[in-house]
């Protein structure tokens, strides 16, 4: 406990912290809502809720190569807010494309307001970077995912309350007004130009053609020479296999299997049990991770998860499913904060746009092709119980690679460090 109060007199972090919070509370209303919507309006036609979440992971692809370099390159604080301020303006439009009931003009508002915040994370991770200790990036990251607990307690909750109180268009409201106020908590953050630019002043007028593609490859030459982080990366390819078909098989299963009469209200308990088992899981993760090696974690959740994932395909009641979701739920935080508590310490922070300029559109392109093909191949082609073995079996594989490799290279990394201190220790005598 000493350690979450003690990263909290950060002011820089705090602020970054609520920013963060406030963004996502709005973001996970108003995608509920909007999800919910979709279904209550075309529920013979689900491919266009699988449609809406491509619309959030697609626009990657179209701005991959400028995210990391931008976040490097430019003012992060400036990209940070800028982010949130014209997200809040694209969600106002997404009002008015609502109100006409085009779903092209509706999609093309969705894709655009994505790949906008696509530029945010890379911008705000080298910020939290650079306004932490090295031995606090672990506790940040398990406050992260108790936020994220939270959220998936009470996001669905909320968002079916906001949609059912205020309808779609109060809950696009809710996601400006929240956007808005993160944007201003960046804003008013007082921040070093080391942390806002790592590697130097530069301006948009730099980031021509020739400038963003060799930085881009600089990335991917770092990302190459460090084979633990490489590791890693291969196993989030499949990870965004695993983020589509969360996106969208729980709801599906309700709908279509378990609740079709009342999914909505069973969804809310759903987002309540599900919440409550990444909250104690991210309690007991933080606990684990003064005592078992980090990479330990992340093979132990990859395969209790995938065993839990393929556990709920077998679901025939409401009980059951409930029931094996609370616990797939505990084993996800153990994941999260290993990987969110470990990652900065592998990548040097002048880098840390760059690589994220990679990682992310490897995992969305793995998550775009997994959505596309379930909006194909549901239910024409095959049932919701192969999404939930597809998703386990990727799950054994990232177990079983981390497994193989990640033991070794972390040894070698632990090696190399001592191998520093001890000449730095030299030096300074």
């Amino acid at each position: 406990m000493n350690k979450f109060t003690e990263i909290f007199k950060n002011a820089s972090f705090t602020r970054l912290f609520i920013a963060n919070v406030t963004s996502q509370m709005g973001s996970v209303i108003g995608l509920t809502a909007f999800m919910f919507y979709i279904l209550d309006r075309f529920s013979e036609q689900p491919s266009y809720a699988t449609i809406t979440e491509l619309m959030f992971s697609l626009p990657t692809l179209a701005v991959f190569f400028l995210v990391g370099v931008v976040a490097d390159r430019l003012d992060r604080q400036k990209i940070a807010y800028h982010c949130e301020m014209i997200a809040a303006a694209m969600s106002l439009c997404l009002l008015g494309a609502v109100s006409t009931g085009w779903m092209p003009l509706i999609f093309l508002t969705l894709f655009i307001r994505s790949a906008v915040q696509k530029f945010f994370f890379p911008a705000e991770q080298g910020i939290l970077q650079g306004v932490l200790r090295k031995e606090d990036y672990t506790t940040a990251a398990g406050l992260n995912q108790f936020i994220n607990s939270v959220f998936m307690l009470f996001g669905n909750a909320i968002g079916i309350f906001v949609y059912w109180t205020l309808g779609i268009y109060g809950a696009i409201v809710v996601d400006v007004v929240t956007l808005t106020i993160s944007g201003l908590l960046i804003k008013s953050m007082k921040l070093s130009e080391e942390i806002r630019q790592p590697n130097g002043t530069h301006s948009l007028k730099d980031l021509n053609i020739r400038f963003i593609w060799s930085d881009f490859m600089i990335g991917l030459k770092y990302i190459l020479s460090n084979k633990l982080l490489l590791a890693l990366i291969y196993g989030f390819i499949a990870f965004g296999v695993v983020n589509g078909g969360f996106s969208v098989m729980q709801v599906f299963i309700l709908k279509y299997k378990l609740a079709p009469d009342n999914y909505e209200q069973v969804s809310i308990y759903l987002g309540i049990v599900f919440g409550t088992g990444v909250m104690i899981g991210s309690f007991l993760s933080s606990l684990l991770t003064q005592k078992v090696k980090l990479f330990k974690l992340i093979i132990i959740g990859a395969f209790y998860i995938a065993v839990m994932t393929i556990l709920a395909s077998y679901a025939t009641n409401v009980l059951f499913f409930l029931t094996i979701c609370f616990l797939l739920a505990l084993g996800l935080p153990m994941i999260n904060i290993a990987i969110g508590g470990w990652m900065p310490t592998i990548i040097e922070p002048k880098m840390m746009g760059r690589v994220q300029g990679w990682i992310t559109p490897l995992m969305m392109l793995s998550q775009s092709i997994t959505l596309g093909i379930i909006s194909i191949g549901y239910p024409k082609w095959f049932s919701i119980e192969i999404i939930y073995w597809f998703v386990g079996t990727c799950f054994l594989i990232v177990g079983g690679y981390y497994s193989l490799v990640l033991p070794r290279l972390a040894r070698e990394k632990e090696a190399k460090e001592k191998l520093a201190g001890k000449k730095e220790v030299q030096l300074n005598y």
